[in-house]
């Protein structure tokens, strides 16, 4: 494996970040492909805890709604939670989906075909990868992405004051499935 990006040097290794947009590209998508490799992220809010610290009830079916997703790996639907909770009303699990939406426990990506799909937030920033075969959800953070966002400020119009990064890919479960 080739130098990390903090250890590069402008003699080898990649090139530094100070360089135009279209120079970057390359470095940006083998740094990409390096932080998805090797970000394993595991860590996951109390999620009724950050609900009732927002001063939201715990109430019988949003402690099931929790449970749940507290359970899941992968993405997931608000359609698929309805099924899978069908004692829960459609609009609890909506309203639920909201409340954890703006207490940034979970997050809202919108696939390719424009269907919303969730998956359980595991660390503050961060940016996603989604299976285009099976929907599932990864993250990963990338301080190389921080930096470029900051290199290429001076050459955007304006002020950046976000971003929001989807890789969309063929999962390693799925690139398996296809061999076979």
């Amino acid at each position: 494996m080739g130098p990390r990006p903090e250890e590069s040097n402008e003699t080898g290794g990649n090139p530094p970040l100070d360089k135009p947009p279209e120079s970057c590209v390359r470095y940006f998508c083998s740094i990409l492909i390096h932080c998805i490799m090797n970000a394993i992220l595991t860590s996951r809010p109390d999620i009724m805890a950050v609900l009732e610290d927002r001063g939201y009830r715990s109430t019988a079916p949003r402690r099931a709604i929790v449970r749940l997703l507290a359970q899941k790996q992968e993405g997931f639907t608000a359609e698929e939670i309805c099924k899978e909770l069908p004692v829960v009303g459609r609009a609890t699990i909506f309203r639920t989906i909201k409340l954890l939406l703006n207490a940034d426990v979970i997050c809202k990506l919108n696939l390719l075909d424009g269907a919303p799909r969730y998956s359980l937030s595991r660390v503050e920033h961060h940016h996603h990868t989604v299976c285009v075969r099976c929907g599932n959800v990864g993250e990963f953070r990338a301080v190389t992405v921080e930096r470029l966002m900051r290199a290429v400020g001076d050459d955007i119009p304006g002020e950046i004051v976000g971003h929001r990064i989807e890789l969309y890919i063929t999962c390693v479960q799925c690139m398996e499935d296809v061999k076979n």
